[in-house]
């Protein structure tokens, strides 16, 4: 059955039944959620589209992933600001001939994730698109009031940190359009880059830590992360490129297929870890795995401008991120 069979009703007739909302919430169904708000606390939002031919390859990535994807990418935006998700809204534009299976498969990637983090599905839009996939994610949120963590709180003489591994998506992309023969090694780096998990736990945990202070999740690589959180705080950062955490199977990967690991590191992107700064002092008490790869530094008075000040130790080139505007393979 395709979904020009189906209908739009009867597709979000689908949606509807296998996202029920939770008790006390309005969900799909009506023009919009209603969601009752609790005193003391703070409602983030934050939404994501992706694009196939930009974002994805529809035959390279199964259902299921992409279902996934859709949504980790969306919860990883409010395990940046040290939130717990709520909900989120999708809206897809979709080829008519696309199957119902199809639509089947990726609507239990997007609700397996997010029943892992407690996100309902409230509501959204469906509409036909003449060739490509396109999927639009709004996420919802909460924090305590006040306790969200921004970019622009870091401060000269923080230490930069980031959680667990660098450059494992990168590389499994890298994999995938390169078709790298699979042994263990590449399937790791590849799921890295399908199913990401987002660090909802160890935001939360370092939100509630006094002196953790900027903090926003990986998506185009450090290159251009880090210099997100320095621009908003009128900062700078030394980074010791030597220091980034590099997983064995990135590393295994890299020396057998002469890839350089740390332009995977710092410039692939969508690792979905979580970039922050700490006080020296804060960084001792922390709970969550780790890794300190450089200091924040007063900004250098001459600098120019749209520049940003950082300097990366140990590179043997030119460091970059990712832009969506001057890079066109699929992401």
């Amino acid at each position: 059955m395709s979904l020009t069979d189906l209908g739009e009703f009867g597709l979000i007739g689908r949606i509807r039944k296998r996202f029920p909302a939770p008790e006390g919430v309005t969900g799909i169904g009506d023009d919009c959620a209603v969601i009752p708000q609790r005193s003391g606390q703070d409602t983030l939002v934050s939404t994501d589209m992706l694009v196939e031919g930009t974002h994805f390859l529809r035959d390279r990535v199964s259902p299921f992933q992409l279902g996934w994807k859709s949504a980790a990418v969306n919860l990883s935006d409010i395990a940046a600001m040290g939130g717990q998700p709520t909900a989120t809204f999708l809206s897809v534009a979709l080829p008519p001939d696309l199957e119902a299976d199809w639509m089947g498969e990726f609507l239990r990637g997007y609700a397996e994730i997010s029943a892992r983090f407690g996100a309902a599905l409230l509501g959204g839009d469906t509409t036909a698109s003449p060739d490509r996939i396109c999927i639009n994610v709004t996420v919802l949120g909460e924090c305590p009031a006040g306790a969200a963590r921004l970019r622009s709180a870091a401060q000269a003489g923080d230490l930069v940190c980031v959680t667990s591994t660098l450059g494992d998506s990168a590389a499994g992309l890298k994999a995938i359009l390169e078709g790298v023969e699979t042994d263990a090694d590449i399937q790791a780096l590849i799921n890295r880059h399908y199913l990401p998990l987002p660090r909802v736990a160890e935001g939360l945990r370092l939100a509630a830590t006094p002196g953790v202070h900027a903090m926003m999740d990986i998506s185009d690589g450090i290159g251009s992360d880090l210099r997100h959180i320095l621009e908003a705080s009128g900062v700078g950062a030394v980074i010791d490129v030597p220091a980034l955490p590099l997983s064995p199977a990135l590393q295994r990967t890299c020396a057998r297929l002469g890839w350089d690991a740390a332009a995977l590191a710092t410039g692939g992107g969508e690792d979905y870890e979580l970039l922050f700064t700490c006080t020296p002092e804060a960084e001792k008490m922390l709970d969550v795995p780790h890794t300190v790869i450089g200091t924040v530094t007063e900004r250098r008075s001459r600098i120019e401008p749209g520049m940003t000040d950082i300097e990366w130790r140990g590179a043997e080139g030119p460091v970059a991120g990712f832009d969506h505007f001057k890079r066109q393979s699929p992401v």
